[in-house]
């Protein structure tokens, strides 16, 4: 973690010679830096002052220091860990962490290119450019999927998936959840599990959640008025990410596509997971509330495969818990995992939110779901995911 250290003038802040783990902000005061040759004499590379970084190198890689570093006038500095450079690093956007890590990699090489300890002979340089290589080739695909995920979004690529969601006791459809599909034109079907982190790395997931919200409204409107025997308080689940939610216009918007497709605020449930609770946490709640009180529906996806603490059950306005298919798979295996669900039942009945267990596929499944009194379920049991003019055939069957 970051700490501020005092050094007086004529002390030494790093030395050449040394392995780096961590670098330095000079807050106050100025710092020369320095080289001491193999022949005895000492060059003066440059003087640093408030501002300066210094040592950065070291939050690269844990190579020795090309320089050394003193202090000429009595300086404050932050010292920044290897670790904590890391940590902040990989939780950025891979674009941004990969155009960090070359062109720190590259000052690195430059200096090595001196030789000032021999090290442009070392064995790990090679193994380095590697790793770099195989990295740069990573950014650039993900950066390619974005271009192309960018153009999917305005080029009728992009399909919503509608699954049912049914009353367990009287087998009525009580609404449907919408997933986003990509069929790229050479590619075929995309897995979500590869665009969806990439379209919320490059911000891209607002436009395509604002498309998708749209398109699900308008398909929600249809399928009522098509089949009356639908209830007409049928919901439409659809799912958002935090950057999502945390962004300013989130609630105006929803209310417009509203107005625009017919549909009532309690006919669209906000549907997010339980990690993205943890992510700005008052401000998602404060959003949440907002639209809560527009009359919208939330429920939390994956229930149980997330963050640890139930505390957050109360802090945020959670109309619908959904049982993870993880737990629903083994109940029907491990008394343990049945008693897990009966208390995540239990538990969400005593806070007057509903249920729903995902990914029902056989008739045991749903019997001991019905035992334990959960109320809605879906699953390839009933029906797969599938576009809205299959699924309109589907309901006239169902």
């Amino acid at each position: 973690m970051t700490k501020t250290i005092k050094f007086n003038s004529g002390e030494m802040i790093m030395e050449q010679g040394t392995i780096g783990d961590c670098a330095y902000i000079i807050d106050d005061g100025s710092v020369e830096i320095f080289i001491n040759h193999p022949d005895g004499s000492t060059q003066i590379l440059a003087t640093r002052g408030a501002g300066a970084i210094i040592g950065e190198m070291a939050l690269v890689d844990r190579k020795r220091r090309t320089a050394s570093v003193r202090a000429i006038k009595d300086c404050t500095v932050i010292k920044i860990t290897e670790q904590d450079f890391q940590h902040r690093l990989e939780s950025s956007d891979p674009i941004m962490k990969i155009v960090t890590k070359v062109i720190l990699g590259r000052y690195r090489d430059t200096i090595t290119r001196v030789n000032v300890f021999g090290e442009s002979d070392n064995p790990d340089s090679t193994e380095a450019h590697e790793k770099q290589i195989t990295q740069s080739g990573k950014a650039i695909g993900h950066l390619k999927t974005a271009n192309e995920f960018k153009h999917a979004i305005h080029n009728d690529e992009l399909m919503l998936y509608y699954q049912p969601i049914i009353d367990l006791e009287t087998k009525e459809i009580k609404g449907f959840e919408a997933l986003m599909r990509w069929i790229h034109p050479e590619k075929g079907f995309m897995p979500p599990n590869l665009f969806i982190p990439i379209a919320e790395d490059s911000g891209l997931i607002v436009e395509a959640s604002d498309w998708a919200v749209e398109e699900a409204a308008n398909a929600l409107h249809r399928m009522k008025k098509a089949n009356p025997h639908i209830d007409q308080n049928a919901f439409m689940s659809v799912n958002f990410t935090a950057i999502d939610m945390l962004h300013p216009e989130f609630l105006t918007k929803l209310l417009a596509v509203c107005e625009r497709t017919q549909v009532k605020p309690s006919d669209i449930k906000i549907e997010m997971t339980e990690r993205l609770l943890m992510n700005n946490p008052e401000k998602v709640r404060s959003m949440l509330q907002a639209c809560r009180d527009a009359g919208f529906k939330i429920a939390i996806d994956d229930f149980g495969t997330g963050y640890s603490s139930l505390s957050y059950l109360h802090h945020y306005p959670i109309d619908t818990l959904k049982i993870d298919r993880s737990f629903v798979v083994q109940m029907t295996k491990d008394e343990s995992a049945l008693n897990l669900v009966k208390g995540i039942i239990n538990l969400a009945k005593s806070l007057n939110m509903s249920l729903v267990a995902e990914g029902i596929e056989e008739n045991r499944e749903e019997e001991l779901l019905l035992e334990s009194d959960c109320e809605m379920a879906q699953g390839y049991k009933y029906s797969k995911p599938q576009p809205e003019d299959k699924l309109t055939e589907w309901l006239l069957h169902h």
